[in-house]
């Protein structure tokens, strides 16, 4: 399983030279497959350059997994090359609604005011599935997805391949207020997602001091991101979702600060980079 990151900026876009080493572009994560095929986390900005990149090597069969639809993670699909090709067919999966489907959910972004181009005359084939509550296949991927702890619906992935295994999990809050220790497995948000995961992309969002007038926000301080990769033994933790007011400097403190809470001996923490890509083999 090969990991690409497109975009790690949580919450809005920070292009700008104060962001060049970590990236500005909001959520996107592209799972390179050996069938020609593409599997993509979330449709932040950082999917301009991906789906630039796909167009160019015509790749047109497509799997878009979407967390939630917060405008930082799906903002940037209506400038996804594929999407205006004829022979792309995009299948994206998101977060069920009790209220509307995800086709009308997705509409509302593709309509004036806010945008010039209706769903309906979308070229490609788009096809929407609401992401079921059992694990399903991608092209040899298997998916899982759960509900975790943010505003509004929102889900983590967990995707295994050839024995290795992935968990995304980028806008979660798994405890607002007490010790993440303190909760048994059955009470925190994710667990079964990322347990025993070689790789674990989590929300990390705030130092603790930050974090400490943002309780309820739906993100992470990076103590406790630090705090669950542990509690659920994942191989590797990289911190994303990085604040728009944190500059590449205050993310390398926010690096070293995540070094220094770990002790799990394992891999040090690492923050997420646009361009970052790990292979787990």
């Amino acid at each position: 399983m090969r990991v690409k990151i497109w975009g790690c900026r949580g919450s809005l876009a920070t292009p700008g030279p104060d962001t060049l080493r970590y990236g500005g572009n909001t959520s996107c994560v592209e799972i390179r497959r050996d069938d020609g095929s593409a599997l993509l986390l979330d449709a932040g900005t950082g999917i301009r350059g991906l789906g630039m990149e796909l167009a160019a090597q015509g790749v047109h069969k497509i799997d878009l997994l979407l967390t939630h639809l917060h405008l930082d993670h799906v903002e940037g699909l209506g400038f996804f090359a594929p999407l205006w090709n004829p022979q792309t067919e995009l299948h994206v999966w998101g977060p069920p609604s009790p209220l509307r489907s995800l086709h009308a959910r997705i509409g509302r972004y593709f309509s004036a005011p806010l945008f010039p181009v209706e769903l309906t005359q979308v070229p490609s084939r788009l096809v929407f599935h609401d992401a079921p509550s059992e694990p399903w296949e991608l092209s040899g991927v298997r998916v899982t997805a759960q509900p975790v702890a943010h505003l509004g619906p929102t889900l983590g992935f967990r995707l295994e391949e050839d024995g290795r295994s992935l968990a995304y999990i980028p806008d979660h809050e798994p405890v607002v207020g007490v010790p993440i220790e303190s909760l048994s497995r059955d009470w925190l948000s994710g667990y079964t997602l990322a347990a025993g995961a070689d790789l674990l992309l989590h929300d990390g969002q705030y130092f603790e001091a930050e974090y400490s007038d943002r309780l309820g926000w739906g993100h992470s301080s990076v103590a406790t991101a630090v705090g669950f990769a542990e509690v659920t033994g994942v191989g590797e933790l990289i911190v994303f979702h990085h604040d728009p007011l944190h500059s590449d400097t205050a993310l390398d403190d926010l690096a070293a600060r995540a070094r220094e809470l770990s002790r799990n001996g394992g891999p040090p923490p690492r923050l997420a980079h646009e361009g970052m890509e790990i292979e787990l083999s």
